[in-house]
């Protein structure tokens, strides 16, 4: 008896966590904010791409998708923020938190269902540009003349990019109770962790091997590793460090309404 009545209510927190992520990913599509981010990053992405000569794959001689890969970076150090800011930031400024909080599902449950909603959309954004690989795969010369494999290594790469960058995010959002102040937040913290380790390794003072511990503290260097095509186990492992320290942080901040 005691095992069914367990089961059962596993059963109820696993439709409670389910509820939670169907109901961030409608929010997200009714929203703006969301809509809008998402189209804007397939837009600018595609303008940059086919008609900026910089960044232009026309002008690069050969089939490569390296302008895409070194700008989706950039435009995601804004668009996920823009995502993510919501997350827990409107739950408490409307009051629907506390309302979360009586239902039969865990702290930790609601930060996953979040998680994985937000990570979902991140994924989603990312789902129309494999269209650019096959416009490129079509105009190499030969046909198919792209190296696909480092291609899948840079679509791997920014999938834990995004994981990362959604992580920090949410956990912007669990500290504040206002939206606007959560993504410029989200927007520091993102930007240090890519770009901050690589300039720091930069001093003069930095040589040697302090030099290149200091820049792998990074998420620069390990995602651009990652986009060479070659799967790492330190690049995963360090991808997964990040996702799993602020995911805790963000548990940690709802859970001290409890102290």
């Amino acid at each position: 008896m005691q095992i069914e009545v367990e089961e059962r209510v596993k059963n109820l927190d696993k439709t409670q966590m389910t509820s939670i992520f169907l109901k961030e990913i409608n929010n997200f599509f009714s929203s703006l904010i969301g809509s809008v981010s998402m189209i804007v990053f397939l837009i600018i992405t595609s303008v940059l791409l086919w008609l900026i000569p910089s960044y232009s794959v026309l002008n690069y001689g050969f089939a490569t998708l390296e302008g895409f890969f070194s700008l989706a970076p950039i435009l995601f150090l804004i668009i996920i923020p823009a995502i993510t800011m919501r997350l827990i930031a409107e739950e408490k400024n409307l009051g629907t938190l506390e309302i979360l909080f009586t239902k039969p599902i865990s702290d930790f449950q609601i930060i996953i269902g979040k998680y994985l909603a937000a990570l979902l959309l991140c994924v989603l954004s990312l789902v129309p540009t494999i269209i650019y690989y096959y416009s490129i795969y079509q105009l190499g010369y030969p046909k198919g003349n792209i190296d696909t494999g480092g291609v899948i290594g840079s679509y791997i790469g920014l999938f834990f990019l995004s994981s990362a960058f959604t992580a920090i995010g949410m956990f912007c959002s669990s500290v504040t109770h206002n939206q606007i102040i959560a993504f410029i937040f989200a927007v520091m913290f993102c930007s240090f962790l890519y770009w901050g380790f690589d300039l720091f390794s930069g001093f003069e003072f930095m040589e040697g091997q302090i030099e290149i511990f200091i820049k792998n503290l990074g998420i620069a260097a390990h995602y651009e590793s990652i986009s060479k095509g070659v799967i790492d186990s330190r690049d995963v492992l360090y991808f997964l460090s990040i996702d799993a320290i602020f995911i805790l942080l963000s548990l940690t901040v709802l859970e001290s309404r409890k102290w």
